[in-house]
């Protein structure tokens, strides 16, 4: 059986000073730790799908800050590790900067610009590169309030602008905050996704529409670091941390 970590970072930057945002050394200990314990990367897809190796790493980002290819490519990029973003599709190549809960606080403050967002070549870059781009659904709401409707469109447009901008199936989506239930794991299926991530507690394990990643933040000390990601290979071995129904950790800004 494999064992399949899936860590989730935001954005990366040396200078600003949020908990979304670890710095470049952050970054390359945490990934460069786990690859010397055993680990092998693969995309979120991959390593849910078809994992390479018995302890199998994924590295995703949440919400395609411009950082991702700025910061975070060059470094892992030197570790050999092809990693996943999922991004909101309304925002792709807007100027000026994204805003929802848990990031509109820092408009207007000198770190504004570490809200803006990729643009459609820079995602089209990174998948020439080996990155997968996955759906963060069309405009980050918190999916287990929305009205079916607006949920099913948030989950097909996303997927069909994704598809159409990079020329390829957009297979996966994480969820904003990381929430589901039933209802939005049944309808993230009905639109044709083959993987969805949620956020840990883990919800069910090995559920491919409700897969736990571990949420990296700035403040994640190497102790924390080195915890966050041994519980979760514990929970692999014991099977502690299942529940039979689909709800999830949310996290603060994405």
């Amino acid at each position: 059986m494999a064992h399949v970590l899936v860590l989730c970072y935001h954005a990366v930057s040396s200078t600003w000073d949020s908990e979304l945002a670890v710095t470049p050394s952050q970054l390359e200990w945490q990934v460069s730790r786990l690859l010397r314990l055993g680990y092998r990367p693969a995309t979120y897809h991959q390593a849910v799908t078809a994992p390479p190796a018995r302890y199998t790493l994924s590295v995703t980002f949440d919400d395609g800050y411009r950082s991702m290819r700025e910061q975070a490519y060059p470094v892992l990029s030197r570790l050999g590790v092809p990693a996943t973003v999922f991004v909101p599709t309304d925002y792709v190549g807007q100027d000026s900067p994204m805003s929802w809960d848990g990031i509109e606080n820092w408009l207007g403050t000198p770190d504004e610009h570490e809200l803006c967002p990729m643009d459609w070549d820079d995602l089209r870059w990174l998948t020439w590169r080996g990155w997968e781009i996955g759906s963060h659904t069309m405009s980050h709401p918190y999916l287990p309030s929305v009205e079916q409707p607006d949920l099913d469109r948030e989950l097909v447009e996303s997927k069909a602008r994704l598809a159409e901008e990079l020329g390829r199936p957009c297979r996966s989506i994480a969820y904003p905050y990381g929430g589901v239930i039933e209802q939005v794991a049944e309808a993230t299926e009905a639109a044709g996704y083959e993987t969805a991530a949620a956020l840990w507690h883990p919800v069910r394990d090995h559920d491919r529409f409700t897969w736990p990643r571990v949420a990296i933040y700035r403040d994640d000390t190497p102790w924390r670091f080195a915890a966050k990601a041994a519980i979760r290979l514990r929970q692999f071995q014991g099977g502690i941390g299942r529940s039979a129904g689909r709800t999830a950790y949310t996290s603060p800004g994405g």
